[in-house]
């Protein structure tokens, strides 16, 4: 793959999808494509403007559909396994609240709270220069919003590997090492915005990590490609280890918070979602997880004056 045009195979690839599937957008004229020596190219640049829009779009839609029903929220953001558990036991109590959630990572859920696309934001971006989460990125990321920060939980995030460590990792500088494949998380995402400064620190070139290119949307998805050994060693929670049966090297324990405008707060679902968040009862169905901390869960953080 070139650095500006892209195949038929390459694009499927890069998308995810099969070649057929790749046709049949370029006949609805859903992809931007040009022909040239009887084959189909893709400009990089316009394939990525295009996933953006898309992505927009339905959240846009997705949008326009919840203000229709009551007791419905959008989300977007970054992800965790312990929001599914919590939105199954918000169900069991409040049956008629719902919740949908986009995994976009951590920056395109701010984006999207700021665009109106969504009602709730789902971050843990890690500001270097405070050593604080999300807070110091409110000016900037949400200019349009009276933005509230409420914490969800604390939890572990670092390396996650085969059992036994086969390759030793300890690190993030030893996934330069020769024979190991990384397997990463999409631009944007708060993990992978720590893994790249985590690099940057000690010094590695990003080239130089077998596998660094290729980037998945969720922790679940990263576990599952150590435990089909598909790659050698990944970024994601704590939990995930466990759940999969992986070995954990903790990088950071960091903070997991909802961003959500002012107005939204004071709703009924959010404050039945906060309730749910708070119980013993919760509690006690994730403790054997491990790796969660609810000291400060419910608390507001930061709130525009």
């Amino acid at each position: 793959m070139s650095a500006e045009l892209m195949t038929t195979k390459e694009v499927a690839k890069y998308l995810n999808i099969n070649d057929k599937q790749v046709y049949a957008l370029i006949r609805e004229g859903g992809i931007p494509a040009s022909r040239a020596t009887g084959k189909w190219l893709f400009p990089k640049q316009l394939i990525d403007a295009w996933i953006e829009s898309s992505a927009r779009e339905g959240l846009s839609r997705a949008r326009r559909q919840s203000e229709k029903a009551a007791g419905t929220l959008l989300a977007a953001g970054s992800n965790d396994p312990l929001l599914d558990i919590l939105q199954t036991a918000i169900r069991r109590i409040h049956p008629e609240l719902y919740i949908f959630s986009a995994n976009t990572g951590s920056s395109e859920g701010l984006a999207a709270l700021n665009n109106g696309y969504t009602d709730i934001a789902w971050s843990h971006l890690w500001d270097p220069e405070t050593g604080r989460y999300n807070t110091p990125f409110i000016p900037s990321r949400l200019p349009r919003i009276d933005a509230v920060v409420v914490n969800l939980f604390h939890r572990d995030l670092g390396l996650i590997v085969a059992p036994g460590n086969p390759l030793g990792v300890r690190t993030i500088g030893d996934l330069g090492k020769p024979g190991l494949h990384f397997i990463n998380r999409q631009g944007g995402s708060g993990t992978r915005l720590l893994i790249d400064y985590h690099l940057q620190r000690a010094g590695i070139d990003p080239l130089r990590i077998a596998g660094y290119e290729r980037e998945v949307s969720t922790h679940l998805e990263v576990g599952l490609a150590v435990l089909s050994r598909q790659a050698d060693a990944g970024v994601a929670t704590g939990s995930v280890s466990r759940l999969l049966g992986l070995e954990f090297i903790t990088l950071v324990r960091e903070s997991f918070d909802m961003i959500l405008a002012k107005e939204t707060y004071f709703k009924k679902g959010v404050q039945d979602f906060i309730e749910t968040l708070r119980s013993d009862g919760f509690r006690r169905g994730v403790e054997n997880l491990g790796h969660y901390d609810f000291h400060a869960s419910g608390k507001v953080l930061f709130a525009v004056n």
